[in-house]
């Protein structure tokens, strides 16, 4: 048994020492655009350049409506599949898997030949239209995760007899979903929102294709132009998913446990 605890750790070892070492390795990089000296003028010409701010911001309002409408898409549907079609959940989980298989530069494509301005629906043909077309995009790139995330959330509460007493006072189904359901599976919600954020900020092929001025292409912008302004913004791409993460992990702990796990 201890000899297997010392392998155990030395795995683990392993592992931190793999991902841990090329983070450190660029952090270091971008310290050095002062000659002989460590400076964080990497990060301040980073942060100061307008276009930085401006991409930014542009992937945070994406991931907010794309949090928005996967919310409002996969909620009700998770919901009415556990309450009244469960035969259904396996389609439903192939389903939501398809967007792990498929890639995202066959999605775009697709969506470009479908939605140009010489089909019958030019989304593409305007600014609005393409930021909705990149939005619903992003929407199928995070289904697998917001779907899961909800789906867990919901095994975790008794779905039916929440309904039935909702139902014996009186409340139709949008109550039932917004004052009910929604409120009991907020952590789980919470969890798939900031997986969903982690993903659109760091996208890059959808919003390069569509030509949207989002945060993963100005990364690739900047890393062939530039040397210690790159790693910079890799350092701080990763702090930002890996902040996601650690959310993730601190409303977990709030989530309720499985009916199974209470006994």
């Amino acid at each position: 048994m201890r000899t297997n605890r010392i392998w155990s750790w030395l795995f683990v070892a392993l592992a931190i020492a793999y991902f841990a070492l090329p983070l450190i390795g660029t952090f270091e990089f971008s310290l050095k655009m002062r000659r002989a000296a460590y400076s964080l003028d990497a990060y301040a010409v980073v942060l100061g350049d307008p276009r930085f701010q401006q991409t930014f911001m542009y992937s945070v309002l994406m991931a907010l409506a794309t949090i928005a409408v996967g919310v409002l898409l996969v909620v009700p549907t998770a919901y009415w599949v556990r309450l009244k079609l469960p035969h259904w959940r396996p389609f439903m989980e192939f389903m939501t898997l398809l967007p792990l298989v498929i890639p995202p530069i066959v999605i775009v494509f697709g969506y470009i030949r479908l939605y140009n301005t010489s089909s019958w629906l030019p989304l593409t043909g305007s600014a609005m239209g393409t930021n909705v077309l990149l939005m619903f995009g992003y929407v199928v790139l995070a289904l697998p995760y917001m779907y899961r995330a909800v789906d867990t959330g919901l095994r975790a509460i008794d779905v039916a007899t929440l309904t039935e007493a909702a139902q014996s006072l009186g409340a139709g189904w949008v109550t039932i979903l917004a004052r009910v359901i929604l409120p009991n599976v907020a952590v789980a919600v919470l969890s798939g929102a900031f997986l969903t954020f982690a993903i659109v900020i760091g996208e890059f092929v959808m919003a390069a294709l569509l030509s949207r001025p989002a945060f993963g292409p100005y990364m690739q912008l900047l890393g062939a132009n530039r040397a210690y302004e790159p790693a910079a913004l890799a350092v701080i791409a990763f702090l930002i998913t890996w902040g996601c993460m650690a959310l993730i992990q601190v409303v977990s702990r709030f989530a309720p446990k499985p009916p199974e796990q209470l006994h």
